[in-house]
């Protein structure tokens, strides 16, 4: 029966130690192996933390699965800010372009429960609103209404979805 290590790592920047080390160690594989193997594979998310699951079968072969870090945190990387608003709806802290809304969607693409591009650009400006973060200078609820109405078409159009 394969056991399976579930932990939110910095991403790039995994170590042996908790949360990973120890619950490694039991499992008799070489922790170096997987953490550098984290590290390799996570090393785009850096400065954010990663959920990774850590599968090691009956005959020690370790699959590692990276998932994507929350949809909050990849947009406070792309505005290069440590934390959304405490006071969201009357102080804004940053506002997102299309074409960054369209990269975070594309990033978090697995995840997801849209099937298009621009359902998906919805729900990014959707986790904009709690945070304090404005979209193209508009409330993201109002910039929402706009994709549905059209006024972003050709900017989306211009991303790749599939």
């Amino acid at each position: 029966m394969a056991s399976v290590v579930e932990a939110l790592v910095p991403g790039g920047k995994a170590n042996p130690g908790p949360p990973l080390g120890p619950a490694l160690g039991p499992l008799g594989v070489n922790i170096k192996d997987v953490i550098d193997k984290i590290n390799d594979k996570t090393k785009d998310y850096n400065g954010m933390q990663v959920p990774v699951k850590v599968i090691v079968d009956d005959d020690k072969n370790v699959e590692i699965e990276v998932g994507t870090p929350p949809t909050s945190a990849l947009i406070l990387k792309e505005l290069n800010i440590e934390k959304g608003s405490g006071e969201a709806g009357t102080v804004n802290v940053g506002d997102l372009s299309i074409a960054q809304a369209a990269k975070v969607a594309r990033m978090k693409k697995d995840d997801i429960l849209s099937y298009s591009l621009k359902a998906a650009v919805k729900e990014v400006m959707g986790t904009c609103v709690p945070m304090g973060v404005t979209v193209e200078g508009l409330d993201p609820r109002e910039c929402q209404k706009a994709v549905d109405e059209g006024k972003f078409d050709e900017a989306l159009a211009a991303e790749a979805w599939n």
